[in-house]
């Protein structure tokens, strides 16, 4: 077992020293919620990029980078006496435990049963009535008022959807959301002979929320196929740049299709390796 030099505990003073008033960090001492949030955002993106590139040597450092954003928040909350650390992993250790009753039967976290003959689609029907229950208990207005407005939109277009299909409102199969896709591209091509920017606008966001959906019936998460494919692109375009005897903005169109071609080429290459 290896045996580390800190610990939680020491992370926590750690905080209160750089908040201190008098001997603290003038940076970290000047923050508060609003001004980390963008950093915590950050921090989330780095944990995934991590993940994706399995970069698992800089993933635990990028866990820790995470780990710190929570400490901060819980810092300011214990300054301003709304709550604490410790207090933010009681109730996650309550909220889990309630959410598991096929795990902890009595309620309580050393409580045990023999699980083995559960099923998936059990548990993802119980988990989704519990979570309604604290719905209802927060006083949340509908069955879309708490998901989050400042999710990036991908990921909001998919959790309102996937919230809506919890009561039926789905497509029977994937043909629907395949169809509405073309559906919504025809209507983007009659709007851009409008040229009004509004309706151009209005139309490809249902154009997006189609292919969405098309995502989400798949199980595939749309914010991390779309990073993928932007992976894609910046490799192609970075193949391009290094392999053109001249500068960008001096080469036609032509000749970067043709190196484009040459990259995409490459890559089915590796696909069939």
């Amino acid at each position: 077992m290896t045996t580390y030099q800190y610990s939680t505990d020491d992370l926590l003073y750690l905080m209160a020293r750089l908040r201190d008033p008098q001997t603290g960090c003038p940076w970290d001492i000047k923050q508060d919620y609003a001004s980390i949030a963008p950093s915590t955002l950050e921090e989330a993106y780095e944990v995934v990029d991590a993940i994706e590139k399995q970069d698992f040597v800089h993933l635990k450092e990028e866990l820790g980078d995470l780990l710190f954003q929570v400490i901060f928040y819980s810092q300011i909350g214990k300054e301003e006496n709304r709550f604490e650390f410790a207090g933010v992993v009681n109730d996650l250790v309550e909220k889990l435990v309630r959410r598991h009753p096929h795990v902890f039967p009595d309620g309580t976290l050393h409580s045990k049963i023999d699980n083995r003959h559960t099923l998936p689609a059990d548990v993802k029907e119980r988990w989704e009535a519990i979570k309604q229950q604290e719905r209802d208990a927060k006083g949340a207005k509908g069955l879309l008022a708490d998901v989050p407005v400042n999710l990036p939109a991908l990921s909001r277009a998919a959790k309102l959807q996937k919230r809506a299909a919890t009561v039926g409102f789905d497509w029977t199969d994937v043909q629907g959301p395949i169809a509405k896709v073309r559906e919504e591209l025809i209507e983007v091509e009659e709007a851009l002979t409008t040229n009004d920017s509004e309706a151009i606008e209005e139309e490809l966001g249902d154009l997006f929320f189609a292919v969405v959906n098309i995502s989400r019936y798949l199980k595939i998460d749309p914010e991390q196929a779309l990073r993928k494919a932007s992976r894609k692109f910046e490799t192609r375009f970075n193949y391009i740049e290094t392999h053109l005897d001249k500068p960008l903005n001096q080469a036609t169109i032509e000749e970067m299709t043709v190196l484009w071609d040459e990259a995409k080429r490459g890559d089915k290459a590796k696909l069939k390796k």
